[in-house]
């Protein structure tokens, strides 16, 4: 199969990305609210986007943890969201007995709706350009380091200052890659509770062999209800539902948080990506997705245990091997401008901290900082206990991001969860990523070894680590909150232990990973988005930040590498026409539910979709609506040639995959029984 990479157009954009003359081609972009597409869309499709639809699409629009998108699709705070970005809460609230990933769920009441622990949504409420502000300390003679601490100091106070005066979760967001800087205030709603659910076998219908494949054919919708004061929240922006449908060619928008592009990256960072990130990171993935396929094939509960992470597990190679593949593309780089020669020039810089960052400072960054050493629920645990203590002695200012004031209720939310966390799923996942881990260089291994246990195996560690650890009881780990750092020093639990030793190296890694690479790399990009913004201003959209975002496309099919013709919709007949080719075989077997009630069905409603809205990881869950701000249908996979939509985006063959608003109403009705859900959306 040819790569996304395929057309020379998509070519030609990086190429003039990176001159500073970007052309938009097609549907491209991940617009800012405040800086929206309206001279393209206008002069596209001839509709206007005024200031009152953006603010109503902006403010119906949720962001979902901090694992995807939703919306709001009715006054009573009905929430629409995909199956899969749901996922993780079905699997909190199943029991051995009753597994709501493979049963589905539906609360025939609100008495019935399930809460979901430590489940919080963000909703926008205003967004700020703080870039003057953010700077107004920097000096030229400043190092990047320097810079980037009295950068850090001024985000701190804006945060904390903002959210002190309206009571929203702030948060500035740096972009232009150090370009710009935004402060977003949101509201947070954190009594979120489970309305309905499918099951799993029509949600994801085809399974990983499907998955960034089109045509396809998935339910992948769940609903869930914001309360407040333990009612159902007083919603006054929410989507409208839509009867009508949606027509080929018809203009249709997607709001929501794409999660990370790199589209204005230079070679040297590209060459990063290509040569040590993903690389790195496919090695994980692929020892996890054999180790969690082994140990969930032991047992039907194993299956259930380990099933929401082999399912991330999964979809997060594909896409990376996608995202490689489009690296590994020679045409990319020969249409790349060559690395300029100057001294302290922008790609130069970027170059130096990208060559420190090989220099197996990556590594060490990865596996103590980012915890993929010690990868367990139980160990993020503790390493959150033994930092909020130490962190919350600090000035504000002074504190790691994750830990100011405007991120602590957030983050105790989470920390205090009373969510159920599996003892043989633990000592698994630490066993893989400490034999990771151990499989290094025996130098370096060596060096890290001494703050490990070296007379034990990595199983043997693991379990010692696991099954002696208290702080996967919530009333222990408020007790060791509330005693702040006496607590957490004079602790006799192992893994807080362990969390204590590993915390100097872990903090040296995450600073000199921040000022040898994060802050030169950041005014670096600076430095290039002046340059761009001398010529474009902000025409041109941001690179993705997991805020909100909105683009612009119509519903369009496309034809295959092999000339065959994708059709822009599909049918619940087609489902069933491709379940019976292969003979009902897992992934391809629709649940009980849907065979038995197949009569019932109108075969010929549509089903998915795709359009040219140009999206990413992170849009999963996201609306996808019609020029009235209409739902007409969710956002929920792409296909296999917008996988490089990381770097670079062309129309041809890149489509955004969406779920049919029609599918949705038909299937709660006729096969599910859920007409007070029916007839609440849009209302």
């Amino acid at each position: 199969m040819m790569t996304p990479f395929s057309t020379l157009r998509s070519m030609i954009f990086v190429a003039l990305f990176f001159c500073f003359t970007l052309p938009v081609f097609g549907d491209e972009g991940m617009w800012l609210f405040d800086v929206p597409p309206v001279k393209q869309v206008k002069e596209k499709y001839g509709f206007e986007l005024t200031p009152e639809w953006l603010q109503h699409v902006q403010q119906s629009s949720i962001r979902f943890a901090r694992r995807g998108s939703a919306s709001f699709v009715s006054s009573q705070g009905l929430i629409m969201t995909n199956h899969h970005v749901g996922a993780r809460n079905l699997h909190e609230l199943s029991t051995a007995e009753n597994n709501l990933l493979e049963n589905g769920f539906y609360a025939k009441t609100l008495d019935n709706e399930l809460p979901c622990q430590g489940l919080e949504i963000l909703v926008p409420v205003s967004s700020e350009d703080v870039t003057e502000k953010v700077n107004a300390a920097v000096t030229p003679e400043m190092s990047a380091e320097e810079a980037q601490k009295v950068r850090n100091a001024a985000i701190a106070t804006l945060e904390k200052e903002t959210s002190d005066k309206t009571k929203l979760r702030c948060d500035v967001t740096t972009l232009y890659q150090g370009g710009a800087y935004k402060l977003y205030c949101y509201r947070i709603y954190n009594d979120i509770r489970l309305v309905w659910a499918p099951e799993q076998s029509i949600a994801a219908f085809g399974g990983d062999p499907d998955n960034y494949e089109y045509p396809r054919y998935c339910v992948d919708c769940s609903l869930f209800r914001a309360y407040e004061n333990g009612k159902p929240a007083k919603i006054e922006h929410f989507l409208k539902w839509s009867t009508e449908g949606v027509k080929d060619g018809e203009l249709v928008f997607v709001s929501g948080f794409p999660g990370k592009t790199e589209r204005s990256y230079t070679r040297e960072h590209l060459e990063f990506q290509r040569d040590i990130y993903f690389p790195w990171r496919l090695q994980k993935l692929f020892r996890r997705e054999v180790v969690y396929s082994a140990f969930g094939n032991r047992s039907l509960e194993n299956q259930r245990r380990i099933a929401d992470d082999l399912e991330g597990v999964q979809n997060y190679r594909k896409r990376a091997i996608g995202q490689l593949q489009g690296l590994q593309t020679p045409s990319l780089w020969k249409n790349l401008p060559q690395t300029t020669s100057a001294k302290d020039s922008p790609e130069e810089k970027i170059f130096n901290a990208c060559r420190i960052a090989r220099n197996e400072l990556y590594l060490a960054y990865d596996f103590f900082e980012l915890g993929e050493g010690f990868n367990s629920q139980t160990f993020k645990i503790a390493r959150m206990l033994v930092r909020l203590a130490y962190e919350s002695e600090k000035p504000n200012s002074e504190r790691l991001k994750e830990y100011r004031d405007g991120n602590l209720e957030s983050l105790k939310q989470t920390l205090f969860a009373d969510t159920p966390i599996y003892e043989d799923v633990e000592i698994l996942k630490l066993t893989d990523s400490l034999t990771l881990l151990r499989n290094l260089s025996a130098d370096k291994w060596e060096q890290w070894a001494t703050i490990l246990d070296q007379d034990l195996s990595p199983k043997e560690y693991a379990a010692e680590l696991i099954l002696h650890s208290k702080v996967r009881d919530v009333a222990e780990r408020k007790r060791i909150a509330e005693g702040g750092i006496k607590a957490v020093k004079y602790s006799s639990d192992p893994m807080i232990q362990l969390a204590l030793r590993l915390e100097p190296a872990t903090k040296k890694y995450r600073e000199n990973y921040e000022n040898e690479v994060e802050a030169p790399i950041t005014a670096a990009y600076a430095e290039l988005a002046k340059q761009r913004f001398e010529k474009l201003g902000t025409s041109v959209y941001p690179d993705a930040t997991f805020t909100l975002r909105l683009s612009y496309g119509a519903v369009k099919g496309y034809k295959e590498d092999d000339g065959t013709d994708a059709a822009p919709t599909t049918t619940i007949a087609g489902m069933f026409d491709r379940a019976e080719k292969q003979k009902f075989k897992e992934p391809f077997d629709p649940p009980k539910s849907w065979k038995d009630g197949k009569t019932k069905l109108n075969l010929n409603t549509a089903f998915n979709l795709v359009t040219t809205n140009d999206i990413i990881g992170g849009n999963s869950g996201s609306p996808l609506i019609n020029t009235k701000g209409e739902v007409v249908g969710l956002v929920f996979d792409g296909n296999i040639y917008s996988l490089s939509n990381n770097f670079v985006y062309t129309e041809t063959q890149s489509r955004c995959v969406s779920v049919h608003a029609d599918v949705i109403v038909e299937s709660l009705r006729k096969i599910y029984g859920a007409d007070r859900i029916a007839d609440e959306l849009g209302k």
